[in-house]
């Protein structure tokens, strides 16, 4: 007979519920959950609701580690992985490329290990928690894989698969032993939550509204709640905890029956992964790797018995595939078993689309047509810069000279090939005429040709000498969109992809004997490139890589597939043939230049004939350079207080340079180094633009195109000013002067002409009416030549009639300024010649003489010779990425830059009149620096410890130093070289801000 309780199975329910029911012990849990903009946390039976993380992206999965107190989260548009203290502070990223669509972490919190899935990539990582000694960990077989959850006492991870078939599975935590635990019934399986004490599993799925159950190996699987659109889920103790997007709620249930339902939290921006924050869902456990990391050099992953050895995927510098995907640049080890891309780590990529590399050097160069530039780094992302960036619409092909160290590419907006040395200097056009949308270009610097595909209106395929001579059309029938070009030279022989034509073909180099390899199969073939006996592509449509046997067209194989944006491909190695340079350097156009153009953004341009340096001004950049006419010698001579310098002019003579600003209206002057800046003219201008100078007369000439338009003139330093002509002007763009003639030229934007007066604005007269839309203007001999913006071209006239009107270059966009340089024209008499004048600083001719001047905001002393180094009463401040100085002595009130290297965000700053040091905090680098006023002898005073030091103040008796701290709520003191420092305040302060001393009161 039964007893009485097995004949009841009520009792015997009550007495389960009652074991399984364990009495909460430690800290109160803490519910942590993702809210897309933010991360949260909330008392479960308290609703209390504080904010851990703000000013979010798109935060979706999160993760913690307690006894670190750390807190992980994904950000699936920035796509990275992130971490900081459980108190919010400390954030940094800790993986920063090769993401996607990173939608679930977790961390293994006794191996000290971060996990994470990728739908995007199709994988699964494992990195340490850093992110160091990162690994793909389960890349085949995996589609979109989601929800992550770890259960490092059993060495176990458990995922789920929302791809074309929908799963649930588990492997060891080195990726072994893998195996489907569900596949049935499944749909958007979302959350993964591990039960520890209960050793089951708990599992959202949103497509089935269902919260589901099931042993760790899948069996006694149950539905125990059904919902409108569960995401995320966790458990803790007797209850389940989920993220419901439709409800935008945080909700709880009895984990067994799914009962006693409750809203935690409703009326959430986007809830999205969920935790529950107590160190029972992380108890401890054996740590299979022990203290030495199991012995391993890198990684040490656990399994279900002992644990593994393993590598990150890592790469051989001596050969990998190297591709562009528009927004980054990746890598393919040939000696990786999954063949997994690496991104290299590079800023600011928005549209790769052809690459090349130079094994030499180790860099990779690439071209970017959203940013209209060519850049290069090495390969492993160091050392990134900018080579290229002016005068470009759309650089689609890219091929290195690594013979002669010099680049090739072709613009299919501008319709040009040009070239420049490695590092962008040196650079000329080398084909521009015959040219409809020129694509791909490689080089053969052995056998001294290039060849490049153009695909306008009659796609073909041509070859030329290294310097542009013998040029070919070699292929011109059966082509609609030629894009990728390799060349054999093992077997002399230049292949190429048609995604019109949808082959590969190949032919010898000189166009014959064309045969096609690839003929099926090819939906848009993109990128092309050879290595070994391998012919590799890109394929846009097929979102592949792809290769074949090079000879045959047999034997394909994919390496990579589900990519998108797919471009050029190259084979980074080392083999590349060598020979003698056997091709001629491209560099007659710049052996004798006449005129001198700058194009799109350098507006001012003139030349200093003695040292043959050219002289520019770029209002992108707010700097004025200088460098040789090779390329060499480059330097910035200003680099602070430009806005818009639209004018410039160089006094070879005087060796001064002059321009315009239009954007701080004023008229500068300074040394060839940019040293002795000084303002000349401040006062009554409008929109200066263009600057010429007449050294031997003591003249100085400017348009200015504002409300009143007017061209003026002064002397050379600013003394005399006059209006010569104020009517009848618009857009007064282009200015020179003709010596020889005694009269000034200019050309007007908005009257389309072009006009001449003597010297004192007198017998005005017109030359040329209509020129479209002049703006450089410059002579030459008896010739004058302008720049034109409608037209985009050079045109020439003579100089005094206006006649013979003839187009010197045309198809030039971006024209700018011009100016005429004549080798042959002896420099007049220096004015200033004999000891700088007198002068201690600024020698300055005028009419009569010279005068004696000093840079910006230095008054000169009663001998009408010497400066002061400084001046005597002037203002400090402060503007985030500059510190400057307004003199009180002179009338012009001009802002100085104080030229201390390296300010990103300087908040407050005092100054030390006894050492004459300026103190100041950057908050972007969390320290506090001191500089001389001049800039030099710049040091870190306190580098450590800082958060937002909002405020500074220099006790100059006592030789200490205040600040405070807005990130901690603290007021700190040190000396004034950061030593003995101590906290003064740490309570009672919300946010302290500007702090001051007054010494003598203490």
């Amino acid at each position: 007979t039964l007893s009485p309780l097995e004949s009841s199975p009520a009792p015997l329910l009550l007495v389960l519920l009652m074991l399984s029911s364990v009495c909460p012990s430690g800290p109160e849990p803490v519910l942590l959950f993702a809210n897309r903009i933010d991360i949260r946390q909330v008392l479960p039976h308290r609703s209390e609701y504080t904010l851990l993380l703000n000013n979010l992206e798109n935060a979706i999965a999160l993760d913690f580690h307690h006894s670190k107190e750390l807190v992980f989260w994904s950000d699936v548009t920035l796509d990275r992985i992130m971490r900081a203290n459980l108190n919010g502070s400390n954030v940094e990223e800790v993986v920063s490329t090769g993401l996607e669509s990173p939608g679930g972490l977790a961390i293994d919190w006794i191996h000290d290990k971060l996990y994470w899935t990728d739908s995007g990539t199709s994988r699964i990582e494992v990195a340490n928690l850093d992110g160091t000694h990162r690994k793909v960990l389960l890349w085949e077989n995996l589609e979109k894989p989601r929800a992550i959850a770890l259960h490092p006492m059993e060495g176990t991870i458990y995922w789920t698969d929302w791809g074309n078939t929908p799963r649930i599975e588990y492997s060891s935590m080195d990726g072994s032993n893998r195996r489907i635990i569900a596949d049935t019934h499944l749909f958007w399986p979302n959350g993964l939550t591990i039960d520890y004490a209960g050793h089951r599993m708990y599992w959202v799925d949103a497509k089935h509204h269902v919260i589901e159950r099931a042993d760790l190996d899948g069996r006694n699987r149950k539905a125990v709640i059904s919902l409108p659109h569960p995401f995320a889920i966790t458990v803790f103790e007797d209850s389940l905890y989920w993220t419901d997007w439709h409800t935008k709620s945080i909700n709880s249930a009895n984990k067994f029956t799914g009962k006693n339902q409750e809203i935690i939290r409703n009326k959430l921006h986007f809830p999205m992964d969920i935790h529950t924050l107590h160190p029972q869902r992380q108890p401890a456990g054996k740590n299979r790797c022990g203290a030495n990391n199991g012995g391993c050099t890198h990684l040490c992953l656990p399994n279900s018995k002992d644990y593994t050895c393993a590598c990150p995927t890592g790469f051989r510098l001596d050969k990998f595939l190297l591709f562009a995907r528009r927004m980054d640049i990746r890598r393919i080890s040939f000696d990786t078993e999954d063949l997994s891309d690496d991104v290299i780590p590079l800023a600011d990529v928005r549209s790769a689309v052809a690459l090349d590399w130079d094994s030499k050097d180790d860099y990779v160069y690439w071209t970017d047509v959203s940013t209209d530039s060519i850049s290069r780094a090495k390969w492993d992302g160091s050392g990134q810069k900018v080579v290229v960036d002016t005068s470009l619409e759309s650089p689609a092909g890219l091929a290195i000279d690594w013979v002669t160290n010099k680049l090739y590419w072709t613009d299919a907006g501008t319709d040009r090939i040009e070239v420049s040395n490695t590092d962008g200097a040196m650079r000329t056009v080398v084909i521009w005429e015959n040219l409809d949308r020129p694509r791909d270009i490689v080089v053969d610097p052995v056998g001294g040709f290039m060849y490049w595909t153009d695909w306008g209106v009659s796609p073909k395929i041509e070859r030329a000498g290294m310097d542009a001579s013998s040029r070919l059309v070699i292929i011109s029938s059966n082509l609609t969109w030629p894009n990728g070009l390799a060349i054999d030279y093992e077997s002399q022989r230049l292949y190429w992809a048609d995604a019109g034509m949808k082959t590969i073909e190949y032919a010898n180099l000189d166009g014959s004997e064309r045969k096609v390899l690839i003929g099926s199969n090819l939906p848009h073939p993109f990128g092309l490139t050879l290595y070994g006996e391998r012919i590799y592509w890109t394929d846009w449509q097929a979102k592949s890589i792809q290769s074949a046997d090079r000879r045959t067209g047999q034997a394909r194989e994919t390496l990579q597939d589900n990519l998108e944006n797919l471009m050029d491909i190259h084979v980074f190695h080392r083999h590349r043939p060598t020979g003698t340079e056997s091709a001629s350097p491209p560099w007659g156009a710049l052996n004798s230049p006449r005129l001198l153009v700058p194009c799109t953004s350098g507006e001012g341009v003139s030349l200093c004939n003695k040292s043959l340096l050219v002289y520019w001004s770029d209002s992108t950049l707010r700097k004025i350079s200088r460098a040789a006419l090779d390329g060499s010698q480059y330097e910035d001579i200003i680099t602070t207080g430009l806005l818009t310098t639209d004018g410039l002019a160089v006094d070879a003579i005087g060796r001064k340079v002059y321009w315009t600003d239009t954007g701080t209206n004023r008229i500068e002057v300074g040394n060839l180094d940019g040293s002795m800046r000084k303002v000349l003219v401040w006062q009554n201008l409008d929109s200066p633009r263009a600057i010429a100078l007449y050294h031997e007369m003591g003249y100085m000439y400017w348009t200015d195109w504002g409300e009143n338009a007017k061209l003026e003139r002064s002397g050379m330093d600013g003394s005399g000013r006059l209006v010569l002509i104020s009517n009848n002007l618009g857009w007064p763009n282009g200015l020179a002067v003709d010596k020889a003639g005694s009269q000034l030229l200019w050309a007007d934007a908005h009257t389309e002409r072009i006009e001449a007066a003597d010297l004192n604005g007198a017998n005005r007269h017109t030359l040329l009416s209509p020129v479209q839309h002049p703006y450089g203007l410059t002579l030459l001999d008896s010739y004058i030549y302008w720049t034109d913006w409608q037209t985009r071209s050079i045109h020439r006239a003579d100089k005094d009639t206006g006649a013979n009107v003839i187009l010197v270059r045309a198809n030039l966009p971006g024209l700018m300024d011009i100016q005429a340089v004549d080798r042959t024209r002896q420099l007049g008499f220096n004015k200033c010649s004999i000891r700088n004048g007198g002068c201690s600083h600024l020698c300055l001719p005028h009419p009569a003489g010279f005068s004696c001047a000093c840079p910006t905001g230095i008054q000169l002393k009663s001998d009408e010779q010497t400066c002061d180094p400084s001046p005597e009463t002037y203002l400090l401040f402060s503007s985030r990425g500059s510190i400057r100085r307004i003199s009180l002595d002179t009338n012009d009130h001009t802002d100085v830059h104080v030229p201390v290297p390296e300010l990103n965000n300087v908040i407050s700053l005092d100054y030390d009149s006894v050492d004459g040091k300026i103190y100041y905090t950057d908050v972007f680098l969390d320290v506090i620096r001191r500089a001389d006023l001049n800039g030099s002898s710049m040091e870190t005073v306190i580098g450590h410890g800082l958060k937002t030091t909002d405020g500074l103040a220099v006790d100059w008796v006592a030789r200490n130093l205040y600040w405070t701290d807005t990130g901690r709520n603290t007021i700190e003191v040190a000396r004034l070289d950061g030593s003995c420092r101590k906290v003064l305040i740490n309570n009672s302060l919300d946010e302290p801000r500007a702090i001051a001393a007054f010494p003598k009161k203490g």
